[in-house]
């Protein structure tokens, strides 16, 4: 009896009441009927939830994520100007050739008259042929999962652990290809093109528009810039993540390492090596014969490196570690001639004189830390950073002491 009483308060005592407190993703659902009809041309209207930047001739781009495109006048860089808003739900992506914008509307690649900044017009819409949410638009059904809305769930808890030290659980269970990558492109050809960040999903040389999903670039032929054809699809492994053009070649980013591809053909990329990296997410720039690469923790890389790699890629078949620089967590970058613009995403803007690449960590001109600091595309004296509260621009004609120029900031949305 003594033996069992005591088994039996032994029980009472470790079984308990609390609460639970976490994060799940619940699917949102999209036809591809209401797809087809969601492209809208709006008035200008105030950033909420930057993503990407664009630069093309005066007029910046800035993708307003999951949501559209922002067309902004930058002719005065001091004084930049709000021109109008394009709706795009699922937007991450763009690339500029011409008068001809290329965007990604979720499975869509949607092709944009853009003479007008105020009046733009969609000209073409090539159906079913990107990827979202690790799926193959060809595979994608009529009603399709667009994305996946975040919810807190707060629920009674019964079990033997209730110290008020339980950890929050995180189910993302087919949450798409890492939310929300950056675009851009690179002038090489007869019709100019523009120039984005280092996160880049779209870019272009010559006459043809790149387009990298999680596992394979689709290769597109923009000759008739309005018309675009669909060309090669490439396979290129699991987890990819950008892509950086680069003289004749292409940079791609992964989270498991950087992919050489000899670009001499642009209609048939040829891989050239793979310097591999240990699991991070990771946007990559090149100067010269060298590539410089982040490497970042984060819960969409599975990672917990956060360093700055700098790579010699003087023979590209076999590309070699020169030196590798520990970081606070490290996003976008980007390179003018021996200065590095570094994002340091909650730890603001790093500025680095690069001429040594053996003594990066010597030669830090400045460091911004009251900003968040996501990517930057470095335009002669001007640099443009977005970050979480804004879109900046600096003057870094002398890089140790950046001016600011100006700033269009952040208005949270009204709840």
């Amino acid at each position: 009896m003594l033996v069992l009483a005591g088994l039996f308060l032994g029980s009472c005592t470790d079984d308990c009441q609390s609460t639970i407190t976490y994060t799940t993703y619940e699917p949102v659902y999209m036809t591809k009927t209401e797809l087809r009809s969601s492209v809208q041309v709006e008035p200008a209207r105030a950033l909420q939830k930057p993503g990407k930047i664009y630069s093309y001739g005066h007029y910046l781009f800035v993708n307003e994520q999951q949501a559209g495109i922002h067309i902004i006048d930058n002719s005065n860089p001091a004084a930049p100007q709000r021109l109008s808003f394009i709706s795009i739900p699922g937007n991450v992506d763009m690339a500029v050739k011409g008068n001809t914008l290329y965007a990604d509307n979720y499975i869509d690649l949607l092709v944009l008259d853009i003479s007008n900044p105020k009046a733009v017009t969609l000209v073409r819409r090539v159906e079913d042929i990107l990827s979202v949410n690790n799926t193959p638009a060809a595979l994608q059904a009529e009603t399709f999962i667009a994305t996946y809305q975040e919810k807190v769930v707060t629920e009674p808890y019964q079990g033997t652990d209730c110290d008020g030290n339980a950890q929050p659980v995180l189910f993302a269970d087919g949450i798409g290809n890492g939310a929300f990558q950056s675009s851009a492109a690179m002038p090489r050809g007869a019709a100019p093109s523009g120039k984005g960040g280092s996160m880049a999903r779209f870019t272009i040389t010559e006459d043809h528009l790149y387009t990298v999903s999680n596992s394979s670039m689709q290769l597109f032929d923009i000759s008739q810039e309005t018309n675009p054809q669909k060309g090669a699809l490439i396979q290129l492994g699991w987890g990819i993540e950008t892509i950086f053009p680069y003289q004749d070649k292409l940079f791609i980013g992964s989270t498991t390492g950087m992919h050489i591809y000899d670009n001499r053909n642009p209609a048939n990329p040829v891989r050239l090596s793979t310097y591999a990296h240990v699991r991070s997410c990771d946007p990559v720039v090149v100067e010269g014969n060298l590539a410089w690469v982040t490497l970042r923790s984060g819960n969409a890389c599975a990672g917990f490196t956060n360093q700055l790699d700098v790579i010699d890629i003087s023979n590209p078949a076999s590309p070699q570690l020169v030196k590798t620089y520990p970081m606070q967590h490290p996003h976008g970058l980007g390179i003018d001639a021996s200065t590095l613009f570094l994002c340091e995403g909650a730890f603001g803007l790093k500025v680095f004189n690069i001429k040594d690449p053996l003594k990066v960590a010597d030669n830090l001109l400045k460091h911004i830390k009251d900003i968040h600091a996501y990517d930057v595309i470095p335009l002669g004296d001007i640099l443009l950073m977005i970050g979480d509260d804004g879109l900046y621009q600096y003057d870094y004609s002398n890089p140790a002491a950046l001016k600011l120029i100006s700033k269009i900031p952040v208005t949270p949305a009204q709840t």
